[in-house]
């Protein structure tokens, strides 16, 4: 009674920050500072594959630093040790797949890791940026290393969450304005959350 916060106040808080975070054009610039020092990080990550220290080891030796990785997950989960002691599924992936292939799979790496960080700094498609990320940090986790792949996990989750305005001062400004992809974006989300009931014959 009088001026204690009633149950639905105490609901309404949390749902104000939400608002804010993933909604609001204020915290674009939050999200600015969070996409700038991430997309640095992947583009770095990238370089060095491509270019740098660990070209040898990606872009030109053969894929040889992803079989030694994808080998060092299955020693791991051979050996019940590591992230990837508890899936042995994974470790037949590693085997079955990364291994025989692991050359045109350390160029890919590298170049998704350059395209990641290329979305994130530009604010181009900002939530599939985030997500792409999100993708090799888990892939890097199932297969034994933590490192900086669950902060980095964290702050993409934010980012795939506050696509909305993520992107705000950034490529996605421009994207998101065209009537034409919001429209069809809307139709989107309407069908996922809204599936058309399934006839049942009479």
């Amino acid at each position: 009674m009088g001026n204690q916060p009633t149950e639905l106040n105490r609901d309404a808080r949390p749902l104000k920050l939400s608002t804010w975070l993933y909604h609001s054009r204020a915290a674009s610039i939050l999200w600015l500072a969070v996409r700038l020092w991430l997309g640095y990080q992947w583009i770095n990550a990238g370089y060095q594959k491509i270019w740098g220290s660990e070209r040898e080891a990606f872009w030109f030796g053969g894929g040889v630093g992803v079989k030694g990785f994808a080998t060092a997950g299955i020693v791991g989960s051979s050996a019940g040790k590591g992230a990837g002691a508890s899936y042995g599924w994974w470790a037949g992936f590693l085997h079955n797949f990364v291994l025989p292939n692991a050359n045109w799979i350390a160029k890919l790496v590298a170049l998704g890791e350059v395209a990641i960080g290329i979305g994130l700094i530009l604010g181009l498609f900002t939530g599939l940026a985030a997500a792409g990320g999100i993708l090799l940090n888990l892939t890097y986790m199932f297969t034994g290393t933590s490192g900086v792949n669950p902060a980095y996990l964290v702050l993409e989750l934010f980012l795939v969450l506050a696509w909305r305005n993520a992107g705000w001062l950034g490529a996605d400004y421009f994207v998101m304005r065209e009537s034409w992809t919001l429209r069809h974006l809307g139709v989107l989300m309407h069908r996922v959350s809204h599936p058309r009931p399934v006839a049942v014959p009479a």
